[in-house]
């Protein structure tokens, strides 16, 4: 080897040293989960369990801060413009992903500010109907539809929110006319299903488990590509009308972009390790998810598809940027 490769080499290896100590030692501070909804939601409860247990672990207070506002876009930019250490994470769900398909305007770049940790969670939905719609599946559904076209209603958690697509994707598939009634959420969408006055409604599963089990709305399918335990007289979407529907939520974590790699690989298997404790497990089905990890590279590939497939799936059903 020339001296002159021999000191590039020795240059490369001194810039590496400081990232690998500081991913040895990581963590010597408290780190804060900056959420972006409100206490009680699936994305909060998640940074809360894993928050509980990293603290546990790595004898590190770890902080959870709820941000509310401009669909959880405010506590992104906070996370945006933390500093690239790991001591500032974000727990975000699928509609971080949807956020570049309903703003024209955002003061961050969801691929380019953030490096991704985690996935934790999945889950899937219910696809609610009105007891005053004499459908028994998904078919008879869009049967009805196509003889009554625009006339159908679906409630949503608001234009473009997760629920607003999900229908969407069922009016594309199935090449029916459907009329949106957004509401100002979940809990207000459902009740418009239950009343009467919506006829349907694409639920996530931990916001109606209850009230299914309790026979007090009628579910007649699932969004996911498979039956849910609990409930397996209960179709898919996709066997009981709509080949190839899927519908499912997912939950995550994402870090400042330029986090360095060794501090996001020490935080996965970290994560990791804590989604596969038993009772974790059993704590996020409870919640009506499965809890599931991924690499941060693995990660990041989820967000950059999904934030394509909502684009186009924007465009075709002419959901317009505010």
């Amino acid at each position: 080897m020339s001296s002159n490769l021999a000191k590039h080499f020795l240059l490369a290896v001194l810039c590496l040293l400081p990232l690998s100590l500081s991913a040895q030692t990581y963590p010597t501070q408290p780190i804060k989960i900056v959420v972006g909804f409100s206490p009680g939601g699936v994305p909060d409860i998640a940074a809360r369990i894993i928050g509980q247990h990293m603290s546990e672990h790595w004898k590190q207070p770890v902080l959870v801060e709820n941000k509310l506002g401009a669909g959880s876009n405010i506590a992104a930019q906070v996370v945006a413009n933390a500093p690239s250490d790991g001591y500032t994470l974000l727990s975000i769900s699928s509609a971080f992903a949807i956020s570049p398909a309903i703003y024209s305007s955002m003061s961050f770049d969801p691929l380019k500010d953030f490096s991704g940790v985690t996935l934790t969670a999945t889950g899937p939905a219910f696809l609610l109907v009105s007891p005053n719609l004499k459908v028994n599946s998904v078919k008879e559904l869009i049967d009805y539809a196509a003889k009554n076209p625009g006339k159908v209603t679906y409630s949503s958690a608001g234009v473009g929110s997760g629920s607003h697509f999900a229908a969407e994707l069922i009016q594309a598939k199935a090449g029916i006319s459907l009329l949106h009634i957004p509401t100002k959420g979940i809990p207000d969408a459902i009740t418009e299903v239950m009343s009467g006055r919506v006829d349907f409604f694409i639920s996530p599963y931990a916001s109606a488990i209850s009230l299914v089990r309790a026979g007090k709305v009628r579910a007649i399918a699932v969004t996911s590509t498979k039956r849910i335990k609990d409930f397996p007289s209960l179709p898919t979407v996709a066997e009981s009308g709509v080949p190839g529907y899927k519908w499912e939520f997912w939950y995550g974590l994402l870090a400042p972009a330029k986090t360095p790699k060794p501090i996001l690989q020490k935080i996965y298997a970290e994560v990791k390790r804590i989604l596969e404790l038993p009772s974790v497990k059993e704590r996020f089905d409870e919640l009506g998810t499965t809890a599931v990890s991924s690499t941060p590279e693995q990660f990041d590939a989820l967000i950059a598809a999904e934030i394509l497939e909502f684009a186009r799936l924007a465009k075709v059903s002419g959901i317009k940027p505010e």
